[in-house]
């Protein structure tokens, strides 16, 4: 009697969850999973989704069969991930903003354009590189659809770790890490701004910090690198950093306050002091101030194949600032 053959063998569990992620989970089943993470609510992502509820909970079932595991558990917060689901929702949201920016090229190319760059940039970059960062695109042949996104530098980090940005002119004190390369481009010198009608009467005498802190100051937000390097200038003087009239990074609130608030006063990056001045209303005071405020460099993601859209802009901002 012939030997019967043997079985074979049972894949195992790790086998069988790669299997499922591979040939079953459907890009249709992400934003379901970040519903979720936003609402942690099953009748709220179903009036969201305009769905009924047993279809979203029948549908969460499917998804965590193929994951062989609860994604969710409820609480008295409502739905939390757990940390299976937090691993999922982390490659999910990167994989959405991968498939919405490969529609968007492939759209771009369609209308016969070469591709798209998105572009993170901080508000304080000088205009020569601003200028040329955004006038790269246009230049090719053919040319590049650009979306610029403004942002402070935590946020477009975080953004180009989220594949929503191919590369952010930020500032350069992140340790980059694997995932992100970065290339200094330039450092900068901080000014004193004011209203021009009163730049005279602030200008006599020696710099004095601590009639400066009296001024109605217009500052960054908070936890920004240009906000926290001024409050360290200021504590080094021994003076309490001042409290700020307004909090903002946009440079045409900027100038309207310093044409319009007669004791408003600033301290940016001399490049940025010349858009102001250029503007009308505003003067720089006649004071060197140093500061160690990191570089305005660019980042992008390091990947197995190189970007060369990506490569070509570095390779162009850096010519600019040569």
């Amino acid at each position: 009697m012939p030997a019967r053959p043997p079985r074979p063998a049972r894949p195992s569990a790790s086998d069988q969850l790669l299997h499922n992620v591979v040939s079953r989970l459907r890009l249709r089943h992400l934003p379901l999973l970040l519903a979720l993470e936003r609402q942690r609510s099953v009748s709220r992502v179903a009036a969201e989704l305009d769905l009924s509820q047993p279809a979203v909970t029948k549908a969460l079932r499917e998804i965590e069969d193929i994951f062989m595991t609860p994604l969710f558990e409820r609480t008295r917060r409502g739905l939390e991930p757990t940390a299976t689901g937090t691993a999922v929702l982390a490659h999910a949201r990167v994989a959405l903003a991968e498939a919405e920016a490969l529609g968007r090229e492939l759209t771009a190319i369609e209308a016969g354009l070469r591709g798209r760059l998105r572009l993170g940039v901080i508000p304080y970059v000088s205009r020569p590189v601003l200028d040329a960062a955004c006038a790269y695109g246009l230049d090719q042949q053919p040319r590049l659809s650009v979306l610029v996104r403004e942002g402070t530098t935590d946020e477009l980090v975080n953004a180009l770790r989220l594949h929503e940005l191919d590369c952010v002119i930020v500032r350069s004190f992140y340790v980059p890490g694997e995932d992100i390369v970065q290339a200094p481009l330039y450092r900068e010198e901080p000014v004193l701004v004011v209203p021009a009608r009163a730049a005279e009467r602030l200008a006599r005498g020696t710099l004095d910090w601590h009639r400066l802190a009296e001024l109605d100051w217009i500052l960054p937000p908070p936890h920004t690198p240009v906000r926290r390097t001024i409050n360290t200038m200021f504590a080094t003087a021994g003076v309490a950093p001042p409290l700020p009239t307004v909090e903002t990074y946009s440079i045409k609130t900027t100038a309207t306050l310093l044409r319009s608030q007669p004791a408003a006063i600033t301290m940016v990056p001399k490049s940025v002091a010349a858009e102001l001045v250029d503007g009308g209303g505003a003067a720089v005071l006649p004071y060197t101030l140093s500061w160690d405020l990191p570089p305005v460099g660019i980042m992008w993601r390091r990947q197995a194949e190189q970007n060369e859209v990506v490569s070509a802009l570095v390779a162009a901002l850096r010519k600019v600032v040569a």
